[in-house]
């Protein structure tokens, strides 16, 4: 596995867009072993493969994979930064972005960024590099109007991803002007609808209260990511009290009232999660 890593690693340090390609092909066949299952009986590869050429593949259970000895292997070397793919491919999204915008480059970056979101949902603790201000800064350079929109909608399902059950990353967005940088992108004219979408969501996201990550001991003691329980009532009353043991976490009365200094109607936006309930949220 370092082999493939290191020959992965250096095809994504290059300034070649081909090589680039070859490097997050490379690094996506590496994932895909290890999170999907081939069909394993003989006759369900003959009917897969006489209906669309290939075998197909399913995704492994979760409860499973922690146990996979190609997942742990995995796991490991990415708590070490030599192995850590998420660095690799945010120095790889710096190099892209400097290169300005156009089609090829374009479809590098929203593959980097699929590729980065995948790892971090796998790894968990490599989204404390986005506590670093340099990156969080590089998702942001990434919402600007000037990028095509599949780039900007790629860009805010990855900013959901790094912020998923980081309160201290949420902290370095909002130091950031994050607020202000996607309210911006959203009341602008030239946004697509499509991006305004992506955005009106992670506005949801972001209101909902916060459920900090149980952390690296949780992740090592069990071998792969801590799943921290779906429900906030953990939290008691949702978004109006802080309980005990949640210091650096913010309700979401005090979020609505961040972003109520570049959005209005957000009042709206919290009755409406209030009564959708996403993943069983109660905000009492």
């Amino acid at each position: 596995m370092e082999n493939l890593l290191s020959l992965s690693f250096d095809y994504l340090s290059s300034f070649d867009g081909v090589k680039i390609r070859k490097g997050l092909r490379q690094l996506e066949g590496l994932l895909a072993q290890i999170c999907l299952s081939r069909t394993t009986t003989a006759a369900e590869r003959r009917r897969s493969t006489a209906i669309d050429g290939v075998a197909k593949s399913s995704p492994k259970d979760l409860a499973s994979l922690s146990e996979d000895p190609a997942f742990r292997e995995f796991f490991k070397l990415q708590e070490g930064f030599e192995w850590n793919v998420a660095i690799r491919l945010i120095s790889c999204l710096e190099r892209l972005l400097g290169k300005g915008s156009n089609g090829q480059n374009d479809l590098l970056l929203v593959s980097t960024l699929d590729l980065l979101r995948g790892v971090l949902l796998i790894h968990p603790p490599s989204r404390s590099l986005f506590a670093r201000e340099i990156y969080m800064n590089l998702l942001l350079d990434l919402l600007e109007p000037s990028s095509c929109p599949a780039v900007q909608s790629s860009a805010v399902l990855t900013l959901v991803t790094a912020l998923l059950e980081q309160p201290s990353i949420t902290r370095c967005f909002e130091s950031l002007d994050g607020l202000l940088t996607v309210t911006s992108l959203f009341k602008n004219r030239g946004t697509s609808r499509e991006v305004k979408l992506k955005l009106v969501e992670f506005l949801y996201f972001y209101l909902m209260p916060e459920i900090p990550y149980a952390g690296r001991d949780a992740a090592n003691a069990h071998g792969g990511p801590h799943r921290s329980p779906s429900k906030a009532s953990r939290l008691g009353s949702g978004g109006r009290e802080r309980p005990e043991g949640a210091e650096g976490t913010k309700t979401t009365n005090e979020k609505q009232s961040l972003l109520g200094r570049y959005l209005n109607n957000v009042e709206d936006l919290v009755e409406d999660l209030k009564e959708t309930a996403p993943f069983g949220t109660n905000f009492g």
